[in-house]
């Protein structure tokens, strides 16, 4: 009988760590957005260089969304800053 290729077991995550992974964060555009999330982010991820954050204007310019890539070491560093940066008041939407 053949043997088929192992398949991930539950509850195994499809991620490879460490691995770079971008996350992208919108808000309001008001000043201090990125410093905010920059901060939040370099809590989760020290190695973190906020100069690296891509930041795009909405075309109405109302809001601002911030890529930054970082180097994730596990699925708990993600979901802990995903948490955070949810929880932010002046975040709208974490993707």
């Amino acid at each position: 009988m053949a043997h088929s290729p192992a398949s991930p077991r539950q509850g195994d995550s499809p991620w490879v760590f460490p691995s770079d992974f971008p996350i992208k964060i919108m808000g309001r555009n008001v000043d201090g957005f990125a410093d905010a999330v920059a901060e939040v982010v370099l809590r989760h991820a020290p190695d973190f260089h906020p100069a690296s954050m891509e930041l795009r204007v909405s075309s109405g310019r109302n809001y601002l969304s911030c890529t930054c890539t970082v180097r994730a070491v596990s699925r708990e560093q993600l979901d802990a800053l995903y948490r955070e940066l949810t929880a932010h008041p002046l975040v709208r939407v974490v993707l």
